[in-house]
């Protein structure tokens, strides 16, 4: 009798393990699904880095719909227009488009008779796989499947930072599910385990129903005490990211670049933006500004003379006859209009190789560009092209925080790139850092202050003793009160 009893109850026993190993199975297959089912995430991020390759080399040639031709053609059927071709041909016209014509090849040859004069820019430096992921974003974008990011081609600037966040929230979501999985697998084998040591003590054990363990005091004080946390954490979360709007890349009036004239040109930050050094704020550049080199530079090199007639029109600038218009603000939008699309038909003979006189496709484009500068000019309230160039505003510190240009720059001795990212590189700027008050104070409490040579830290005499002394090896922003409140909260 014992010995069938001691039976018995090893049978139980390898039972209960055997049900214990089921289900921690069923968990990790689950924990495999879940991780499956993220890996979506990565195609998305692909598509996201083709749009950050779009947004910085394309754009300022390309429609943002892949659909209609602007400077250059429409994207949306690239890769068919190439289909009769090896891939390796599309990449390296993507690449260096010149090379490829020089050499004779047919489709490339082709499309520069469409097109030229206007050279499409090399890309050298671009990898396949950088290649690849802008050609699935403008697939993605033509057939409408880009999903939430479909959304930044109407003009939605932050949508890289919000597809970053939705990334996130998958994560969490996953994660979450991950551990009501646990829970549930946990109670599953305290269970198992509960019947293996009653079946050893020879009692009998009574396992909670799901339905009894969901319901029971400790489970439910556990979902209070995690909805708190969840709920403490997103409010603060939340409050934290009001007002911020890092990645923020809208669209200007006037497609202008910075990788162009500060990257390619070589043009210093604080000639267009001459306020940094001598005032809080940077200032926008006035059309005027723009006009010091614009007067006698009057076609660009990417958007021919699309954009800078804009500047024209804004400025009352009669490009044929190289002068300022005589009362420009009496003038009629047919008188305006009749001014600039004849120096748009005059350059487009100019700068048609085999064309003496205007045509339809120089009227086309007349107009065309016409309605480009109407669009871009006026809004509701403004009627005119006439009047100042309407820039939307990328950085926005709150109204009250306290931030001078001057300070950093000609003090500080701090480069535009610090806070602003590698301007000269972006066709398209965008808000490079957070902005945030954690940000700031983390950057104070980094910097070392330019003692050296600068006339307006003479006052702190300790300071200089001990760096003379070798006391102290620097000083911080933060030794000299870049921490107190009311130096930015005044």
């Amino acid at each position: 009798m014992y010995t069938a009893l001691y039976y018995n109850r090893m049978q139980e026993m390898k039972i209960h393990k055997l049900m214990t190993l089921h289900f921690l199975k069923k968990a990790i297959l689950g924990l495999v699904l879940v991780f499956a089912s993220m890996s979506g995430i990565n195609a998305q991020a692909t598509a996201d880095a083709g749009k950050t390759v779009f947004k910085n080399y394309c754009a300022s040639c390309h429609a943002k719909n892949m659909k209609s031709a602007m400077t250059g053609p429409a994207l949306a059927n690239a890769e068919a227009n190439w289909a009769d071709y090896p891939q390796e041909d599309l990449y390296n016209w993507i690449r260096n488009s010149q090379a490829m014509i020089a050499a004779g090849h047919p489709r490339a040859v082709q499309l520069w008779n469409e097109y030229k004069p206007t050279v499409m820019t090399a890309f050298p430096a671009l990898t396949d796989e950088e290649i690849e992921s802008t050609l699935l974003y403008i697939r993605g974008v033509a057939d409408g499947t880009y999903g939430v990011a479909a959304g930044a081609v109407a003009g939605v600037g932050a949508a890289g930072v919000e597809s970053k966040k939705a990334t996130s929230n998958i994560v969490y979501y996953a994660l979450f599910g991950i551990l009501l999985l646990l829970a549930f697998i946990l109670s599953r084998v305290i269970n198992s385990l509960g019947k293996i040591n009653a079946a050893k003590e020879g009692t009998v054990y009574e396992a909670k129903t799901l339905r009894e363990s969901l319901t029971s005091r400790g489970f439910i004080t556990f979902a209070i005490f995690a909805l708190i946390v969840l709920l403490g954490y997103t409010t603060v979360n939340k409050a934290t990211d009001l007002g911020r709007q890092q990645g923020y890349a809208p669209e200007q009036p006037i497609n202008f670049s910075h990788e162009t004239h500060a990257g390619l040109n070589k043009i210093e930050c604080q000639y267009c933006h001459d306020g940094a050094r001598r005032s809080k704020h940077a200032v926008i550049p006035a059309a005027n500004t723009c006009m010091n080199c614009h007067s006698a530079i009057n076609y660009g090199s990417k958007h021919g003379s699309a954009e800078i007639t804009k500047i024209y029109a804004s400025a009352g600038y009669d490009p044929n006859e190289k002068k300022y218009i005589d009362d420009y603000e009496s003038l009629s939008e047919e008188e305006i209009k009749a001014i600039y699309t004849k120096f748009i038909e005059d350059k487009f003979v100019e700068m048609t190789d085999g064309v003496d006189e205007l045509n339809d496709t120089g009227r086309e484009l007349a107009e065309e560009q016409w309605d480009g500068i109407v669009s871009s000019l006026t809004r509701d309230g403004k009627p005119s092209v006439k009047g100042p160039i309407e820039w939307v505003r990328i950085h926005n510190l709150p109204d009250h925080a306290y931030f001078n240009h001057s300070q950093h720059v000609t003090i500080g001795k701090v480069e535009c790139q610090q806070c602003h990212g590698k301007v000269e590189e972006m066709a398209v700027v965008e808000q490079h850092s957070p902005l945030s008050m954690g940000w700031c104070i983390n950057c104070h409490r980094q910097t070392e202050v330019k003692f050296a040579d600068n006339d307006y830290y003479q006052s702190y005499e300790k300071y200089h003793e001990e760096l003379a002394s070798g006391k102290r090896d620097k000083v911080t922003v933060a030794d000299i009160g870049g921490l107190e409140c009311q130096k930015c909260h005044y």
